[in-house]
C-alpha cells in the first residue's frame, strides 16, 4: 500500500469534528492478491487511537491486518494511515470496547460493556507520523 495520508490527529481538539462521524472507511492490503480492500465500519476515537471491533469468525479485513497492519482510512473524507493490530484481550481491548460502547450507546456499567463485546475482538489503528 502506497505511503499516502496523513498522520492521526493525537488530541481530542486537532480530531475536531471527526469523532462524531458514524463511520470510518478502512483500506487494507488482501493478504493473498495485494489488492486494496475496502469496508465500512463503526469506530471509536481514545487515548490516540482508532478502535474498530469484529463479533464472530475473523473477517477478510482483520486477516489483512494480520498479514500487514499497514492500513489507510478516511473519516469524514479525511485521509489517515496507521497501523493495525488485532486484541482479546489486554488494555488496549479494554479501552476500545469502551470508547465503542459509548459512542454508540451511551455510558454503561463495565458489566454490561464486557457482555456485550463477550464474542468480539477489537481492532486499534496507530498513528502514523504525519507527513
Amino acid at each position: 500500500m502506497q505511503d499516502a495520508g496523513y498522520g492521526m490527529p493525537q488530541s481530542p481538539a486537532e480530531l475536531g469534528g471527526l469523532s462524531r462521524e458514524k463511520f470510518i472507511y478502512l483500506s487494507t492490503t488482501g493478504r493473498i492478491t495485494g489488492k486494496t480492500h475496502t469496508v465500512e465500519l463503526w469506530f471509536a476515537w481514545s487515548n490516540g487511537k482508532v478502535y474498530l471491533s469484529h463479533e464472530g469468525e475473523q473477517t477478510d479485513w482483520m486477516k489483512n491486518i494480520q498479514k500487514n497492519p499497514d492500513v489507510k482510512f478516511k473519516i469524514g473524507g479525511k485521509p489517515f494511515s496507521g497501523k493495525g493490530r488485532v486484541f482479546e484481550k489486554g488494555p488496549e481491548f479494554e479501552d476500545g470496547k469502551r470508547a465503542l460502547y459509548e459512542k454508540y450507546y451511551g455510558k454503561a456499567p463495565k458489566e454490561k460493556v464486557d457482555d456485550w463485546f463477550s464474542l468480539s475482538k477489537v481492532i486499534a489503528l496507530s498513528p502514523a507520523s504525519k507527513e
